[in-house]
């Protein structure tokens, strides 16, 4: 699919074409997409059974970096949404998108005190994908964040598998703590980081 062709696409009257199209150009990256992805986004939100849909076009909108989708992305991220893997992608892009202007700080904190985890989770995931390394002050923030969560909560993957940049004693003492633990995927991030070293991911 071209990337005209995927543009065209985002109108098509089957969800499943427009979530195609929407992964397509989260693929390409174009910046040049943005305003016809937010369009389409915004009309997409409508309707609650679309998620996958939605899901594609948060995450295309992080990707071409097209930064005007912030307000709306950041009131959607206040909604409350049947479909909770939508607040992943909106954390993701958030950071991404507001990362780009003022670092991943601030936007990582917001999303943290949302009360929302999938917008955490979301957030935390597009800081290991960046490879960003917040402030010592955020660091500290995010693991107070983590401190109370049960060994086996997920939502300490995507901050294990970040922290390969993040200095540290306390850093050091969170990592060696989930390479201890019970999950194998947050144990395995964790090993990796400890050897300052990040692996490759492949979100959906």
């Amino acid at each position: 699919m071209t990337f005209d062709e995927a543009v065209v696409q985002l109108d098509d009257r089957y969800s499943a074409k427009r979530r195609a199209a929407a992964k397509r150009l989260r693929k390409l990256a174009v910046a040049a997409t943005g305003p016809s992805l937010l369009r389409a986004l915004q009309r997409e939100v409508l309707d609650v059974r679309t998620w996958e849909t939605q899901y594609q076009m948060v995450m295309a909108l992080g990707a071409c970096d097209h930064r005007p989708a912030v307000p709306f992305l950041s009131e959607l991220a206040q909604r409350p949404l049947e479909a909770t893997g939508v607040y992943a992608a909106l954390g993701d892009s958030i950071v991404r998108l507001r990362g780009a202007d003022e670092g991943v700080s601030d936007p990582v904190r917001w999303c943290l005190d949302s009360g929302t985890p999938m917008l955490a989770d979301g957030a935390l995931r597009a800081v290991a994908m960046l490879r960003a390394v917040p402030d010592p002050e955020t660091v500290d923030y995010v693991l107070d964040f983590l401190a109370p969560l049960h060994s086996h909560d997920g939502l300490r993957f995507w901050a294990a598998a970040a922290a390969a940049g993040w200095p540290g004693e306390r850093v050091r003492a969170f990592l060696e703590e989930c390479v201890a633990g019970p999950r194998t995927d947050v144990a395995d991030a964790a090993a990796t980081s400890l050897e300052g070293k990040y692996q490759t991911y492949r979100p959906f």
